[in-house]
């Protein structure tokens, strides 16, 4: 597979730093990409997200949740297990892990909860009102011309 350099890209704009870290994260070679532990992401709302991440034979403790620079970030760490066991087969995987998922701007994390081995973590997309699309009133010709004329006997 090709390897695309977009530090030109980095060095020619000014402001479009997320876009080129959106195209550089996708074209990243996804092969080497860690699969544990399992997830799924649904929508939930025309501005929500549910991500379902499987942590059987973790804790509340043992897990942690949290949002940084755009980014959210769940890892891991199983406290120190018994020595004592002797397992026959063991087929559940309690390893350590981070996984890190990309945010859009304006999207919070509410909540998460922990319940039956999966930790499921919401979040909603909350544009502030100051970028949300306002209408602008059309005034007719005379009432935005007397606007004017007011405006100016003012100052």
């Amino acid at each position: 597979m090709r390897t695309f350099d977009l530090a030109p890209l980095y060095r020619a704009t000014v402001g479009f730093d997320q876009i080129a870290d959106l195209m550089d994260r996708a074209l990243t070679d996804t092969s080497n990409a860690a699969s544990y532990p399992p997830y799924n992401i649904e929508k939930t709302a025309d501005d929500g997200w549910r991500i379902s991440i499987a942590v059987a034979g973790f804790s509340d403790a043992d897990l942690n949740v949290e949002m940084r620079e755009n980014a959210l970030i769940v890892t891991a760490k199983k406290a120190t297990e018994n020595e004592e066991r002797t397992y026959l087969h063991r087929g559940i995987a309690t390893r350590a892990f981070e996984r890190r998922f990309a945010l859009a701007d304006h999207v919070r994390v509410p909540g998460a909860s922990h319940v039956d081995g999966m930790l499921h973590i919401d979040l909603v997309r909350e544009v502030p009102e100051a970028l949300k699309p306002r209408r602008i009133e059309i005034a007719n010709g005379e009432a935005f011309e007397a606007k004017a004329v007011e405006a100016k006997e003012l100052n």
